[in-house]
């Protein structure tokens, strides 16, 4: 068992769930995470005083405790957790590369629950389908677990058996989230600019398209015919005779862990050669084919004997719509010329930014990811870093960050990762530098003129603009006259002095709190009844604490201004 697993852990791996066991559980994670977040906003909980290092400890801790929770909790909170793990615009970056962590290695099942669930699906038995068929497995997770086995026409294979009572459990789990979702949705602080559904529906609309093996084997498919032209590239053939919706059958295909660096080295086979390949197998996945492994961690992917790539595991894949691609053309223009509000809109066009009242500090976060970045060089730049400073960016800010973007960026990083473990001289962006000017060329039209196209777009904008402006001009003078249109102005020392106004009626109502109190106290004290004076007078003591740092805060904002 992994470090950090609790004694309650797999206590949901067995065939009879309990739903009320289920619902103590999953709200007791969820009540003891909301106490946790709001004593991180108190100061008096940090002892010797608040500072941001010792915020940043307890952020982080927070992060580990939830990773080891959602590993106790079972299936659907590991996967839930790594879909959260690609929204770095609702999570600090802390959560988001915990959970990034989330591996969900567990105890196999009995060989007996294998027996019947292929007798199940298949309609014969373990000998009648397979030569052999070796009962200890090859590896176990979360959802399912592999076993080894031999046809009778000789090939070997490997058949991936589902769960037994895994269906059942995410019904279940998922029943009692969205009783969760709404709460959060309909929260005056958690809820404000939040879709807690559409991620809801988004985390279901992905786990039971990842227990459905069939659309496993669809994905393997696809993803096999686009590399058929790269014989540098492997990718195990289904069996679709032996394949149901809880049972996969695949061909097998041995291979080097592509991170285990002294096998390959040991193998004679080219590390640097293996780091280049892996930087354009993804490159050719996401720019040629739309169509992308979405999880290539270094255990999906594995190197045979002659120096080829072997992917693994197609339960979780990203597609790029067409029409996105015409969209992102606005966005690097943008880029290229260090042109924040044109970034800025782009992003909002393709549903990445949410537009808010007040965009000015969005478009300055923006601007300084340009001025930052484009000042050096493409091949000097890291993907690492990159990815960093955007989830800073990201969090509590408008950004909406599709998970499709997340996955992308954390591939990236992942494979610039284990590029640098094979050759420490790799750079990711130096090979995809040549992918990106494809890509920009591509958009930018088949005669290749990328000034002149642009001249011409941005002529089109300003004629379009100037045209419109009368009509814009005439729609807001009708909102004037409606009464549509308001005007908000700011005052800092306005503010300021409404906060103190209320920060003093607070501390009046706090003293009328303190005086009722001791009065009551006093009237049982005199009457002889001690311990029932004990409870008001230990009301109205801690309403005095409360009162003094109130008054010392009030002092302390005072001198300040």
């Amino acid at each position: 068992m992994e470090k950090g697993y609790s004694d309650k852990a797999y206590r949901w791996n067995r065939d009879n769930y309990s739903s009320r066991r289920r619902f103590v559980d999953i709200w007791g994670f969820v009540l003891t995470l909301m106490f946790r977040l709001w004593l991180y906003n108190k100061s008096w909980s940090y002892p010797g005083g608040v500072s941001e290092t010792k915020q940043a400890a307890r952020r982080k801790a927070q992060a580990i405790w939830i990773r080891t929770t959602l590993l106790d909790l079972g299936p659907t909170f590991i996967k839930v957790g790594q879909l959260f793990s690609t929204r770095a615009d609702i999570f600090p970056v802390e959560y988001v590369e915990e959970l990034a962590k989330l591996q969900d290695k567990v105890p196999a099942f009995s060989y007996e629950k294998v027996e019947a669930i292929i007798e199940q699906e298949l309609g014969k038995k373990i000998p009648e389908l397979f030569h052999s068929f070796e009962p200890i497995p090859l590896a176990a997770a979360s959802l399912g677990q592999v076993h080894k086995a031999v046809l009778y026409s000789g090939e070997s294979v490997v058949v991936k058996v589902q769960r037994p009572g895994l269906k059942k459990l995410f019904e279940i789990d998922l029943k009692i989230l969205k009783g969760i979702t709404r709460y959060f949705q309909n929260h005056p602080k958690w809820g404000r600019g939040r879709d807690w559904i559409g991620i809801y529906e988004e985390c279901c609309r992905i786990l039971w398209e990842e227990v459905d093996y069939l659309n496993e084997g669809r994905n393997a498919d696809t993803f096999r015919r686009n590399f058929r032209n790269y014989d540098w590239v492997k990718v195990p053939r289904i069996y679709w005779r032996y394949t149901s919706p809880r049972v996969l059958t695949l061909e097998y295909l041995p291979g080097i862990k592509i991170s285990q660096y002294e096998a390959l080295e040991a193998a004679g086979i080219d590390r640097k050669a293996v780091a280049r390949q892996g930087a354009e197998a993804y490159l050719h996945q996401l720019l040629d084919n739309g169509f992308f492994h979405a999880d290539p961690h270094p255990g999906n992917v594995a190197v045979s004997p002659d120096g080829s790539l072997i992917f693994y595991d197609f339960g979780m894949m990203g597609r790029i719509k067409s029409n996105i691609r015409d969209g992102l053309m606005e966005t690097l223009f943008g880029i290229a010329s260090k042109d924040g509000d044109r970034v800025v809109q782009s992003l909002i066009d393709l549903g990445a930014l949410a537009p808010v009242d007040d965009m000015g500090p969005v478009r300055r976060s923006v601007q300084y990811m340009l001025d930052h970045f484009m000042d050096q060089p493409f091949e000097n730049q890291s993907v690492a870093s990159i990815s960093e400073d955007l989830y800073e960016i990201a969090y509590d800010q408008p950004f909406r960050f599709p998970a499709t973007f997340t996955f992308v960026m954390r591939a990236f990083s992942t494979l610039e990762g284990v590029g640098k473990g094979l050759d420490p001289e790799f750079n990711f962006m130096e090979v995809a530098k040549p992918y990106a000017m494809q890509l920009m060329t591509n958009m930018n039209g088949n005669d290749g003129n990328s000034f002149l196209n642009e001249l011409s777009r941005q002529a089109v904008q300003v004629s379009s603009t100037a045209l419109g402006l009368p009509r814009r001009l005439e729609d807001t003078l009708e909102k004037l006259e409606r009464g549509d249109v308001r005007v908000r102005v700011r005052s800092p020392e306005t503010d300021r002095l409404l906060r103190r106004q209320s920060n003093i009626q607070l501390g009046i109502s706090y003293a009328l709190i303190i005086s009722g109190f001791t009065v009551s106290a006093t009237i049982l004290l005199v009457n002889h009844y001690v311990w029932l004076a004990l409870l008001p007078g230990l009301i109205a003591a801690g309403v005095s604490v409360v009162l003094i740092r109130l008054l010392l805060r009030l002092d302390r904002n005072d001198r300040m201004y």
